[in-house]
């Protein structure tokens, strides 16, 4: 008797877009493509350029990291339809249009435009599957001001602080609305990621020119109280079953500055212990408050959450990364490779984890 061949779920990994992170989507997006089941399931990248173009791409994965991708004859024109009628992938072709369907869209984006629920929302319009955080929870947590408001609620502390949108105040009635703050303070975009436009000041006069640079990222900010202690962070995901499997905590370590960009990607004046220099019990904390902030903010499928750790053991939250990185060498992987869950084992939960529920 002939079996009937399973079809492939069809999985778009979509990488790129119209940020200032779009080179660390492409990283990103590189090793996603390296480590997944091409023989389960049917990958499709579509790439985003940094003008707007999404493009469907079938060459090869190296161009992704040189970013010479979209110069590739491979390439061909596409865009998630909301009309759910036909196939939510429109390909345009010299005959015309032609129709796909997508079976769950990866959205491997960082930062606005692409962890901020837009694109989320799209995919959620078209019918697709969405692994990873929803629109609700992506805008959420991209929004450092409302993010710290709900986490607080749930009975987690948050840095102390100001934060500001519409027009900004001069520079007289901002330091009054900053008198109960005390310096240092970190002045940031209330929307954006990888630590673009934070400044950390330790003075008034560092307050213009601070308050400007995040300006050049978001029309709104927040100027927050530094938080004695060190920075720790713990993957968060759904295990495909209603529960939820977190990694083991990483610390960041400095010689000097904040956590910034430069630190980030080349770790200058910085080193990430993975598992962080902490007792199992401390851990099992950070762990369980990871697991409190993950629910409360509404998050799905994977997320990183960063926190203080205060020298009296204080547990303080800073933020959520719904889509971090995920080269082989980033956070989130290493932190879920702590206990056991490879990098292809974290896709293979995600994409089938995904596929258990209906699209909304």
């Amino acid at each position: 008797m002939n079996q009937v061949k399973k079809r492939k779920q069809a999985v778009a990994v979509i990488f790129g877009g119209c940020s200032s992170e779009y080179e660390i989507s492409l990283q990103s997006a590189s090793s996603v493509l390296s480590h997944m089941n091409h023989e389960k399931y049917q990958v499709i990248p579509i790439g985003i350029t940094r003008d707007g173009r999404w493009l469907r791409y079938d060459g090869a994965v190296e161009k992704l990291m040189d970013d010479t991708w979209y110069q590739d004859g491979a390439c061909r024109p596409v865009f998630l339809s909301p009309d759910r009628s036909h196939g939510n992938l429109v390909e345009l072709t010299e005959k015309g249009l032609t129709y796909a369907h997508i079976d769950a869209a990866f959205p491997v984006l960082h930062g606005k435009n692409g962890e901020d629920g837009t694109i989320q929302g799209l995919i959620e319009l078209a019918g697709v599957r969405l692994i990873g955080c929803g629109t609700l929870a992506s805008a959420l947590c991209m929004d450092k001001d409302r993010a710290h408001l709900l986490v607080k609620e749930a009975g987690i502390k948050a840095p102390t602080a100001v934060s500001l949108s519409g027009s900004i105040p001069d520079m007289a009635t901002l330091q009054e609305l900053l008198q109960e703050l005390t310096y240092p303070l970190f002045v940031k975009p209330v929307r954006a990621g990888s630590s673009y436009g934070i400044s950390k000041i330790y003075e008034q006069e560092e307050l213009k020119g601070a308050v400007d640079k995040a300006l050049q990222y978001d029309n709104a900010l927040i100027i927050e109280e530094n938080i004695d202690g060190f920075e720790v962070g713990c993957a968060v995901m759904d295990d495909g079953f209603g529960g939820l499997l977190v990694g083991r905590v990483d610390e960041i370590q400095l010689t000097c500055g904040f956590f910034d960009y430069r630190k980030k990607y080349t770790e200058v004046d910085s080193k990430i212990h993975m598992p962080a220099r902490i007792d199992r019990e401390t851990e099992a904390r950070i762990q369980e408050t990871a697991k409190i902030i993950y629910k409360t903010l509404g998050c799905s499928g994977f997320a990183r959450i960063d926190m203080f750790l205060t020298p009296t053991g204080e547990i303080v939250f800073n933020e959520v990364n719904t889509i971090p990185g995920f080269t082989s060498h980033s956070r989130f992987p290493k932190m879920m490779a702590g206990v056991g869950i490879s990098f292809s084992k974290i896709l293979e939960i995600l994409i089938d984890g995904t596929a258990q529920g209906e699209p909304s």
